[in-house]
This record gives C-alpha cells, sequence and structure tokens, in this order.
C-alpha cells in the first residue's frame, strides 16, 4: 500500500512537473508574439496547463503551476515586472475560477474559461493602475475583456479537447474528474 502512495505521488509530482514545464514553454513563446492593436496583451495559452492541473488535481496545484510558470517565466524573459502582473492576475482568475466550477456545477466549463480569462485582465488593470497611479488605462477595459473572452473560449476549448483526448491511465490518482467537462 505504501508503495502505491509513493506510486501515486510520484505519478503527480511528474505530471504537475511537465504542466508547469509546458505552462512555461508557451508563458515565453507568448511573450514573443506581439498583438499589434493591443501593446502588452498575450493570448493566455499558458493558461491551458494550469487550468489542467486545477481539473486533474485541485487548486493548490494549478497555484503551484501557476507559480513556477511566472517567476520562472518572468525570470528567462529578463522582465520581474510580468511577475507582479501575471502571478497576481493568474491567482486571482485561478481562484475565481475554481470558486465558479464550485458555486456553479452546471455551467459549462467553456464559460468559465470566459469568465477566468476576464477577470485575468481586469486584475492586471487594476495593477497597472495601482502602480501607476492613473485610471487612463481603463480606456483598454473593453478590448481587454474581448480578447481575454475570445482567448478564454480558445483555452477552455483546448483544455476540454485535451481531456477528451487523454487515456483516464496517464493520470491516475487525480482528484479532478474529466468528466465534468464534458
Amino acid at each position: 500500500m505504501e508503495n502505491s502512495k509513493k506510486r501515486s505521488a510520484g505519478r503527480k509530482i511528474a505530471a504537475l512537473g511537465m504542466l508547469s514545464g509546458l505552462g512555461l514553454a508557451a508563458f515565453l513563446l507568448e511573450s514573443l508574439i506581439p498583438v499589434p492593436f493591443l501593446p502588452g496583451a498575450k493570448l493566455g495559452f499558458a493558461n491551458i496547463f494550469s487550468l489542467l492541473a486545477m481539473l486533474l488535481y485541485g487548486l493548490p496545484e494549478a497555484l503551484a503551476v501557476i507559480f513556477v510558470r511566472t517567476f520562472l517565466g518572468s525570470l528567462f524573459a529578463g522582465n520581474l515586472s510580468m511577475l507582479l502582473y501575471s502571478l497576481t492576475a493568474g491567482v486571482a482568475s485561478a481562484l475565481f475560477t475554481r470558486l465558479l466550477l464550485y458555486a456553479l456545477p452546471r455551467v459549462s466549463f467553456l464559460a468559465v474559461s470566459v469568465a477566468g480569462a476576464i477577470i485575468h485582465n481586469i486584475v492586471q488593470l487594476f495593477v497597472y493602475c495601482g502602480l501607476t497611479g492613473t485610471m487612463l488605462l481603463f480606456v483598454y477595459a473593453p478590448y481587454l475583456c474581448l480578447m481575454g473572452a475570445a482567448a478564454g473560449a480558445a483555452v477552455g476549448l483546448i483544455v476540454i479537447w485535451t481531456l477528451r483526448a487523454l487515456p483516464k491511465k496517464i493520470f491516475a490518482g487525480a482528484e479532478g474528474k474529466k468528466e465534468e467537462t464534458h
């Protein structure tokens, strides 16, 4: 029994390491893709891996993936201010997403992903405005919300398709239920 627990814990750590590494790669690749009409905006594909961690393992594990991804991504990109924006927004978005999944279990995961993406963008705006002392950037809010909705829908669909495509035995022992996203 103890070997089984150790093996399960080892699989979980390996899976979370893989999700963190893939999230980091996506995070770094996204930072290289300029969005011409919204400076500083990103597509949000790194969030695929933290959402997978949340659905497969739970909120603490998703937060760990978010922390590893944003901390290392900010270090590797050489932009530590990115850490403040991405980590704050990532944690707020994960908490909000988990709250929605818990409080409204009948709402589609796609809608939850869209809401999480919009919250992510709004929190980043608040952080920026708090640091600069100006609310002028809120002019971007409608555009960021539209982009966030589109990115959240894409991320949500990718997560749903990924969970459907993965063999169940790969994540044996995961606390989340793959069927919840159907």
